[in-house]
């Protein structure tokens, strides 16, 4: 199937697909740091609490960067 939409397999849509690599890497990262263990494919064998716990964390991260970024704290 081709990715010519901007989604990927799973069905979920990065607003700006150049960065899919790096949303890649955080998210291994986060992973990592929580000690999950994400490989790359498939991880269907995670739990909903693994998977919620990488996604979270991300989310907290990308939030906190952001209001640093606004409030002028880099």
């Amino acid at each position: 199937m081709s990715n010519t939409s901007g989604t990927n397999s799973n069905g979920s849509r990065m607003e700006v697909p150049q960065a899919k690599n790096a949303m890649d890497r955080f998210k291994m990262e986060v992973a990592s740091e929580l000690g999950v263990n994400l490989k790359n494919g498939y991880n269907g064998d995670l739990t909903s609490a693994e998977a919620g716990s990488i996604g979270g964390e991300m989310v907290r991260r990308m939030i906190r960067k952001q209001e640093q970024q606004m409030s002028g704290q880099n």
